[in-house]
């Protein structure tokens, strides 16, 4: 039996936001209740508030913002000695680092919040911290690694019956089985996720399982049913703010419109998520819609020596990131466009290891 979603990152005078809240909601509490924690002088309220501060502001997209707020939420939580409220600051600080594409320092601040959360007894933290650490490694391409700690983590959420957790290890999950061929195991999946949270009211994982839904439907060759998931999704996107969310949708439904060969549809929906996520400096997302965008272009008639040299500056920013799988993408595009690098790049010489 699972209860109700919680967002257990929003502490303090916090922890009646529900996890359904808007973002922009949360910011203006979080600040509200960040100043008058200042004011008290309790640098373990300041520490928590500034928790929720960041994490709207990550959500939002505002990544300079997020940056100094995390940080000052960690300074707060090391004067206090708050080892929990250290370990959620270093996870809400991990989690921007994935989100802006350092993927090194993710592994790091998030390894030392799991870490802290279990030095300091908070099973949560350590829980989401590990969980920070199975995404990254997932988002990586690095399933083999990381496939054992999110069926763990599945096992662990699914005894406590944590609803919001459960839900993620099953998208994750979902989404490896997805990646290495097996659709029907990953569509499952993703139907339980998103079954769950919504009996759970978790508003967000459900948006993100109906997502993972239509992109496996719509492999299926069923495309007005998947752009009618992401359409239900988006309403929920939109209501709560969630910018990430809302951008990784609009590249889905690109997606979508490209595999119907509905290219000019799909360009249009590229080039929207592409200045979204540049908005919120998000590399992985502006690296899969430029790839998007370039294929959409390609088919629509472009030069084929544009495309690869498109090609090959995306296969050099996916190097650099260390997206595995998403280079793999890359390379089947160029077979799929009819292309070759335009400097014959070898696998060496781009860097990749």
């Amino acid at each position: 039996m699972h209860s109700k979603a919680l967002a257990p990152e929003y502490q303090g005078a916090l922890t009646k936001m529900s996890v359904n809240s808007s973002l922009t909601d949360v910011l203006a509490e979080g600040v509200r209740h960040l100043r008058e924690a200042e004011l008290s002088g309790s640098p373990q309220e300041v520490a928590r508030c500034g928790l929720a501060v960041a994490e709207a502001h990550r959500r939002l997209g505002n990544v300079a913002e997020a940056d100094r707020a995390w940080k000052a939420s960690y300074r707060s939580a090391r004067s206090a000695d708050d080892l929990g409220a250290m370990a959620w600051a270093l996870w809400s600080g991990g989690t921007l680092a994935r989100q802006r594409g350092e993927l090194r320092l993710a592994f790091r601040l998030l390894g030392l919040a799991a870490d802290m959360g279990k030095r300091g007894g908070d099973i949560v933290a350590r829980g989401y911290s590990l969980a920070g650490l199975a995404e990254t490694g997932r988002i990586q391409g690095d399933y083999q690694t990381v496939a054992a700690l999110h069926e763990q983590l599945l096992a662990e959420a699914r005894a406590r019956g944590e609803a919001r957790h459960t839900v993620w290890a099953l998208e994750g999950i979902a989404q490896i089985h997805r990646n290495t061929g097996s659709l029907d195991t990953a569509l499952a999946m993703f139907e339980e996720a998103a079954e769950l949270a919504g009996n759970a009211d978790d508003r967000r994982g459900r948006a993100w399982a109906l997502r993972g839904m239509a992109d496996i439907i719509s492999l299926r060759d069923d495309p007005e049913r998947a752009l009618a998931l992401l359409s239900e999704a988006e309403l929920t996107c939109r209501e709560m703010k969630l910018s990430s969310a809302l951008a990784y949708n609009h590249k889905m439904r690109a997606n979508v419109l490209f595999r119907a060969r509905r290219y000019e549809e799909a360009r249009e929906m590229y080039e929207g998520a592409l200045a979204e996520f540049r908005a919120m400096t998000e590399p992985r997302g502006e690296a899969l819609a430029r790839l998007g965008l370039v294929k959409s272009l390609a088919r629509l008639g472009r030069d084929r020596t544009e495309t690869a040299a498109d090609l090959d500056e995306l296969r050099h920013t996916l190097d650099r990131i260390g997206l595995l799988n998403a280079r793999e993408m890359v390379d089947k595009a160029y077979a799929e466009l009819g292309v070759a690098p335009v400097a014959g790049d070898t696998d060496e010489e781009s860097g990749r290891r």
